[in-house]
């Protein structure tokens, strides 16, 4: 399969050279590679023969480790600086898999090359590292003006020592002291900064591992408890395994899951002997020294982190030290990554708990909903609903709660069983709302009256207008829908909501209903409905002002009228036709993602 055409630039008047190309997974990707990078240094004066050569080897050996270990189609960018410094950067999109060093492990029978490892990128690069971004990891390296033999320029500047510092390499000949007292703060930090920002304890295993192996041990596991399997210890196989020769790994995993940690000191974060697993490792990992960490965050035990490294000597207690400062960050990240999870599921039961499980079917009307919340993760404070009310009678509603989450939610929760309890008990239009916007004026005042108590009997100050739970608005625009011979009567309120449009067969739009007050603010408000005939191929649109307010710059949607300018030309479309063609224009309208929820139903008269 042939790779990609290179997106090449010369700008630069002197030596400038920049190029991308996009490489598929196959053993012929690192000659590809080699190639394009040949030509494209060729057309450029004065670059030598040794920058080349250098440049064909660390371009072959990046991209052959990706197309090997990460087994995902690689993008390769270079440039040639004016300095005469040449850059390239290899990416893939299997982040949870870190560089491989070749050496000492058996080779894939399957690729055509075999890389002679990240070592000799270190040899010939003047920096190199790893940067991992979600869903990509990029491996780059450095190389001199005229090559290797010249590398005499300064120290790498601060951003390129951090990549290093987090980069998986093989151990350093210095031994673990040199690296300790150079890098391991940078380590940490930078760890810490990684760890934090995922929210999948799976993801944050598998970061673990490629931050310790090879840099501080030549294998690690980590195990994942529940609470459940915490009070039992940590029986059960790894969540991870990592060991420096990828052919190790399966064997490994096996001989772990017979024997997993088994704390004897409870919480202690460790680090405690653990047995050698000697059989899974070879001849040259007979022998060698393992050691397991407790996972320990708020009191509890969230799983267990083991070490090995072969060979007679012991981990140096500056090894050891370091991984139990890295087996906290990973305990704190874990147990965030799980709190997340919790509240995401509660957030999505809640969310299916306030819509209705599904939209009735009317007799001579066609429907279309759509609905977008704004957090994927919370409550919406949208919500809409579509229900028979009995005596050949169906009512709709379409709502705004002001603010999201939890407190949003429970005005929703309160409100929408409330429409469905005084719809089917035969209550007007204009009587259910009234009786909604006292509803929730009382439940306001017994909420700030509780509050109040509760302040008072701990000792504190008496509260003061203002103070306490405030009110909740609710704009509501709701209907009864009565079909007939001839179309479907519809009576309906606006209660501080934008108002709803009729489509007509040849194109005309009309706003019904009047603007009335919200709910929620004024007691004794007095509300009134309106009465509309649709006429077969009317369509009544209804939407949130996630719809009429979606922004775009300092414009909104609907300002000059948009909303009807945008549903006349939707005549002749079905319901569907009409809700998606509204959806796709309000998304395109502001050029982003939507920052607020959207709500929007039609109801077209068959």
């Amino acid at each position: 399969m042939a790779a990609i055409p290179a997106q090449r630039e010369s700008e630069a008047p002197h030596r400038e050279v920049r190029g991308r190309t996009t490489l598929p997974r196959s053993p012929l990707a690192p000659g590809s590679a080699r190639g394009l990078v040949r030509a494209a240094l060729a057309e450029v004066p004065g670059v030598s023969a040794r920058l080349t050569d250098d440049a064909m080897a660390v371009v072959s050996e990046l991209v052959t480790n990706a197309v090997v270990h990460a087994g995902t189609d690689v993008e390769v960018d270079w440039r040639l600086e004016e300095t005469g410094a040449f850059v390239v950067e290899v990416r893939d999109r299997h982040p949870s898999r870190a560089p491989r060093d070749p050496l000492g492990a058996e080779a894939p029978h399957d690729a055509a090359e075999h890389g002679r490892g990240l070592r000799l990128v270190a040899t010939l690069a003047e920096s190199w590292g790893v940067t991992y971004r979600k869903g990509a990891k990029t491996v780059w390296a450095r190389l001199p003006p005229g090559g290797s033999e010249a590398a005499d320029g300064p120290a790498p500047g601060p951003a390129l020592d951090v990549a290093e510092d987090l980069a998986p390499q093989p151990p350093r000949t210095g031994g673990d002291r040199d690296w300790l007292g150079r890098g391991a703060l940078s380590f940490l930090a930078e760890a810490s900064d990684l760890l934090a920002g995922q929210l999948d304890e799976n993801l944050v295993a598998a970061l673990t591992g490629q931050l310790i192996v090879p840099r501080l041990a030549d294998w690690c596991a980590i195990w994942l408890e529940d609470e459940a399997s915490a009070r039992g210890g940590s029986g059960g196989g790894p969540a991870r395994v990592w060991h420096a020769s990828e052919a190790r790994v399966d064997e490994l995993r096996r001989a772990l899951e017979k024997d997993p940690p088994c704390h004897r000191d409870g919480l202690r974060s460790g680090p405690e002997p653990h047995p050698w697993p000697g059989d899974a490792l070879g001849p040259q990992g007979a022998d060698g020294t393992a050691l397991a960490y407790r996972l320990i965050a708020g009191g509890r035990p969230l799983g267990t982190l083991v070490i090995g490294r072969c060979g007679p000597a012991r981990f140096p207690d500056e090894v050891t030290g370091l991984v139990e400062d890295l087996s906290r960050r990973v305990a704190l990240a874990v147990g965030a990554a799980r709190q997340y999870a919790r509240q995401a599921t509660i957030s999505a039961v809640l969310q299916r708990g306030l819509l209705p499980g599904a939209v009735a079917e009317i007799p001579g009307v066609r429907s279309a909903l759509v609905y977008e919340p704004c957090d994927k993760g919370g409550p919406s404070g949208d919500f809409y609903d579509l229900f028979p009310a009995g005596d050949g009678r169906w009512c709709f509603a379409v709502g705004d709660v002001q603010g999201k989450g939890p407190e949003a939610a429970v005005v929703i929760g309160l409100a929408r069983p409330w429409l469905r309890l005084l719809a089917r008990e035969g209550y007007r239009v204009a009587d259910v709302l009234d009786r909604l916007n006292q509803l929730l004026l009382d439940d306001a005042t017994e909420a700030a009256d509780a509050a109040a108590r509760a302040l008072v009997a701990a000792g504190g100050r008496p509260l003061v207008p203002g103070d306490g739970p405030q009110t909740r608005f609710l704009s509501l625009l709701y209907g009864e829908l009565t079909p007939h011979e001839g179309g479907v009567r519809c009576t309906l309120a606006s209660a501080g909501h934008p108002l709803p449009l009729v489509l007509g067969p040849d194109g005309g739009v009309r706003s019904v209903a009047r603007p009335q007050t919200l709910l929620g603010v004024v007691e004794d408000e007095t509300y009134t409905s309106e009465t509309v005939d649709l006429r077969p191929g009317d369509s009544l649109l209804c939407v949130t002002d996630g719809v009429t307010e979606r922004r775009s710059g300092s414009r909104q949607f609907d300002d000059d009228d948009g909303l009807a300018r945008a549903l006349s030309g939707c005549a002749g479309l079905s319901a569907e036709q009409i809700a998606e063609r509204i959806r796709r224009l309000v998304h395109d309208f502001g050029g982003g993602l939507p920052e607020d929820d959207l709500a929007l139903l039609v109801l077209q008269a068959e």
